[in-house]
């Protein structure tokens, strides 16, 4: 299954988002960008069969979880990828978004301790997100 997310090569050259494992580090950057904190990447494919992988951020505030959701959706729309489902955007407590290879999680601290994904799927390999 790697591989099925793939970009047009973009103006300057550049293929980006040939792989699944590149869009997910892909979108991690651009929520590090709108300052999310605790961004982690999951590797579902071993598990799942309805994504390869979840990328999991938190923002300080509904506020900010929606500015980061809304900045990976326009940055990714400007790509050609497009999210196939959005949920919680007008609450902003737990955003989804769904590019069926990726599914974004973008929570408030409250709802991500609520809900600890990361606990739920703590079988597979993850990585911590650093900017650099």
């Amino acid at each position: 299954m790697e591989g099925r997310a793939r970009l047009i090569r973009v103006a300057n050259g550049d293929d980006r988002l040939s792989s699944t494992a590149q869009l997910a580090n892909r979108i991690a950057a651009l929520a590090a960008e709108k300052l999310a904190a605790d961004i982690v990447i999951l590797d579902m494919r071993e598990v799942v069969s309805y994504t390869d992988h979840f990328v999991i951020a938190s923002g300080r505030n509904p506020r900010q979880t929606q500015a980061i959701a809304e900045e990976v959706q326009q940055q990714l729309k400007r790509d050609g990828l497009h999210a196939r489902r959005v949920e919680g955007m007008r609450q902003g407590d737990w955003i989804l978004l769904d590019y069926l290879d990726v599914v974004v999680h973008v929570f408030t601290p409250e709802a991500r301790a609520y809900y600890r994904l990361e606990a739920l799927w703590g079988q597979v390999p993850s990585e911590s997100y650093a900017a650099g």
